[in-house]
């Protein structure tokens, strides 16, 4: 539960192409704040200096963002190319991201489709928040979908809560801590969604558990270890256990590779029916000749065959 620091940096993978982080709780990516001491940029720096890129804007590809209070996986592309390809994954929608959770209370549903479009809370007050569209003030809200799993039940501290694993569909600004804080289950520690209420808990209990990002030739995959276990935070007291983490990991992985194989066989039949088709158009419209000479040679054949 201690605060960040400049050489604490948590490698989980590391090739020629890409880092994975395990980013800190309550760290900033990147900033041009003078006041921003610490970052994962500067952590980079401190780490791996010769891997700095003076030709980006902070010396780093992020591949993609994490909000300031949440931990886990965040990946680092080395190079223009690693990024284009982190890109297009992304920008394609086959990037599959899980997230763990603490939420208050006990939900009851083992599986949620939560589907409220999302948009800018334009209320007085509320700068740099977001809304469920039914809030008044919700400005241009967007269709979103997180898929919610019951993984445990138990108390934080004095009060009921639940680990749950977060799917989210698609990737709307704080769209795992708005949706859950419309279903009536608040991420335990939002201080931002409680209105600055939820003051007690160390940190936002909001990890980024798992990152699969397929690449074509191969795939970059990593999970970061779950922080809310009962060693790292004596406050969660998990009570009862309906699915563990790994089980829970294991599964949207699976549901990956089989949605990467099914896309994959569909690009296959779209890119042979393209090589027919192209192949057709190489070899010219039939001649008059070559028609003539075709039809005569079916003529020699006898009717009654």
């Amino acid at each position: 539960m201690e605060a960040a620091r400049l050489e604490q940096l948590s490698v989980l993978l590391e090739d020629a192409d890409y880092l994975v982080l395990d980013k800190h709780w309550d760290l900033r990516i990147d900033s041009t704040r003078p006041r921003e001491t610490l970052t994962v940029q500067q952590q980079l720096r401190h780490r791996y200096p010769q891997l700095l890129d003076p030709s980006t804007r902070h010396g780093f590809r992020f591949c993609h963002q994490l909000d300031y209070a949440t931990s886990g996986a965040l990946c680092v592309a080395l190079s223009r190319q690693a990024a284009g390809g982190a890109f297009r994954a992304f920008s394609q929608r086959r990037v599959v991201k899980a997230y763990l959770a603490l939420v208050r209370g006990h939900v009851k549903e083992e599986h949620m489709t939560i589907d409220y479009a999302i948009g800018k809370d334009t209320r007085e007050g509320q700068t740099h928040m977001m809304c469920v569209e039914a809030t008044p003030g919700c400005d241009n809200p967007k269709p979103c979908l997180t898929e919610l799993t019951v993984l445990q039940t138990g108390r934080y501290g004095d009060d009921p809560a639940t680990k749950v694993l977060l799917q989210p569909v698609t990737g709307r600004t704080h769209q795992l801590r708005v949706h859950c804080d419309a279903v009536g289950h608040a991420i335990v520690g939002d201080y931002t969604y409680s209105l600055r209420a939820d003051t007690a808990p160390y940190r936002t209990m909001l990890h980024a558990a798992l990152l699969r990002m397929p690449l074509g030739e191969r795939t970059v995959q990593a999970e970061a270890p779950d922080p809310f276990v009962p060693d790292v935070d004596p406050s969660w007291c998990p009570e009862q256990t309906l699915r563990s983490v790994d089980e829970a990991l294991a599964e949207v992985v699976r549901k990956a590779v089989a949605t990467e194989a099914r896309l994959a066989a569909e690009e296959a039949e779209v890119e042979l029916a393209r090589r027919r088709t192209a192949s057709t158009r190489s070899a010219g419209p039939v001649s008059e000749a070559a028609t003539e000479g075709l039809r005569r040679w079916l003529q020699e054949w006898p009717a009654d065959l």
